[in-house]
Order: C-alpha cells, then sequence, then structure tokens
C-alpha cells in the first residue's frame, strides 16, 4: 500500500511539474493570457455601464471572466488530453506506466491550474482596478471553500469527458468545441443564471461552475443577489460537495471502462482510427 501511495503521488508531481514550468518559461504567455479575456469582459463591463446597471453588475462580469478561463482549461487540457496524447504517441506510456490513470490526470490538473489562476487572478486584478468594480468578501473563508469546491467538481467533470473523448477519437476536437460557447450562456459566466429561467438553470447546474459562480457573486454582492440568486449559497455548496463526488467515482470507472473498451476495438493508437 505504501508503495503504491509513493507511486501515485510521484505521478502526480512528475505531471505537473512541466506544466508549472512552463508558465515561467514564456512570460509574455501571461500578458496575452490576461489580456485578451479582458477585452471580452470589457465589452460586457461597457454594455452594463451603457444601460445604467448598478457597478456590481460590472462585478458580475469580471468574475465570469476569470472563471472562463478554468473551463478552458478543464476543456482543453484536461477532457482533451488524453486524445491529443494518442496523437503524439504518448498514450501507449501511460498505459503501461505502473501507475494510476487518475494519478496522470490529476497531475495534469494541478498543473495547468498555475496558469489558469495566473489568468484568472490577473483579469478580476486589472478589471477591479480598470473599471473600479467594487470586490468585498464578507465570508472569506466561505468564499475560499465555494471556490475550491467548484474546482474539484470542475476537474472531476473534465476526467470523466476525457475518459470519453478518449474512446470517441477525433470527435473529441468537434465536442471541445460544441461544448465552449453554450457553457458561456447556460452558465452565467457574464450575467446571473437565474435570468433564463428556473427550470433551465436547474439543468445548466450539471456543470458545475454554474453553481460555484453564482454562489461566490452572492457572497461578493449579497444585497443586489438577494433578487438575482438561483439557491441559497448552502444549497449550492452541499449541491458543489456532491457533483465533486459524483465526477470523480464517475471518473474512475469512467477511465477504466472506456480504455478496456478501446483496447478491444483498437482505439489507443492513430491506426485505430
Amino acid at each position: 500500500m505504501t508503495w503504491q501511495i509513493r507511486t501515485f503521488l510521484r505521478t502526480v508531481v512528475g505531471r505537473a511539474y512541466p506544466r508549472f514550468i512552463g508558465v515561467w518559461r514564456e512570460k509574455s504567455w501571461v500578458i496575452f493570457d490576461v489580456f485578451f479575456p479582458l477585452l471580452q469582459v470589457s465589452a460586457y463591463v461597457y454594455i452594463y455601464r451603457a444601460i445604467g446597471a448598478p457597478p456590481e453588475f460590472a462585478g458580475f462580469a469580471v468574475l465570469g471572466g476569470a472563471m472562463i478561463a478554468y473551463w478552458m482549461n478543464v476543456l482543453w487540457s484536461m477532457a482533451s488530453q488524453l486524445y491529443w496524447e494518442k496523437e503524439t504517441g504518448n498514450l501507449q506510456l501511460y498505459l503501461i506506466a505502473p501507475t494510476s490513470r487518475m494519478a496522470i490526470l490529476l497531475g495534469m490538473a494541478l498543473g495547468g491550474l498555475t496558469a489558469t489562476t495566473v489568468r484568472a487572478a490577473g483579469v478580476i486584478l486589472v478589471g477591479a482596478l480598470l473599471f473600479r468594480i467594487p470586490l468585498r468578501v464578507g465570508h472569506g473563508a466561505l468564499f475560499l471553500g465555494v471556490f475550491l469546491l467548484t474546482l474539484v467538481a470542475l476537474y472531476g467533470l473534465g476526467m470523466l469527458l476525457s475518459s470519453v473523448f478518449l474512446l470517441w477519437g477525433r470527435e473529441a476536437w468537434h465536442l471541445s468545441n460544441l461544448f465552449m460557447e453554450p457553457v458561456y450562456l447556460f452558465s452565467g459566466f457574464y450575467f446571473p443564471v437565474r435570468a433564463l429561467g428556473f427550470w433551465v438553470a436547474l439543468v445548466a447546474s450539471v456543470i458545475p461552475i454554474t453553481l460555484g459562480l453564482d454562489a461566490l457573486r452572492q457572497l461578493l454582492y449579497p444585497q443586489l443577489m438577494e433578487r438575482f440568486r438561483f439557491l441559497p449559497v448552502e444549497a449550492e455548496l452541499g449541491a458543489l460537495a456532491a457533483l465533486a463526488v459524483l465526477f470523480l467515482f464517475l471518473a474512475h470507472r469512467g477511465l477504466r471502462f472506456f480504455e478496456e473498451l478501446a483496447r478491444r476495438e483498437g482505439r489507443l493508437t492513430l491506426r485505430g482510427q
């Protein structure tokens, strides 16, 4: 058991290290990762200001623009990762390595979080200073807990999708594009998701970032969100915990199932497609 735990941890560190180091090797990427997302956020901020919306609505847009970084990281660096590894010929090495596939994906997730957090923090910092957006966290510990739980559930979803994309092969590229823009709308990145209606928001809650954004906005702007909240923070926190456990469990089972299925059908190499 001790050997298995040691191998698991070494695998996580080994896969996280290249992504962590890669962020600081090309520092110009950090500037572009903050500047370009901020352009889209700026458009929504100016729309809210043009119609005379309260300044907190600009905060909705900036927070959503920062959280987009995590969704993009999950979609392209997690869900599609095993497909890209197959394209480059590394997937066979992962499968014969005496370690857990979950450890490999977890290391990729933790390494990717570094660059993603730098981008998200940059968008919030520059956006708050540039547009003078009020950011008041009344419950710091609860805010951090909601944020971390959202990331756990979100990356659990990414691990689950990685096994599905591994099975579907080249369709992974189209699926990544398909899931990108609609989630911006249905998860309410730039507006309170309750505006879509309760039942639409309920369906969209399958994506953890929907509940996470709504809860974070309630903690930042409690008075305004009394009118626009989807569910109470406590209920969303419980739902996020349930989604985190569910997605991690399904990811573990899914990786084993789809790996065995892909082996039988010969989809683990490019020739198999």
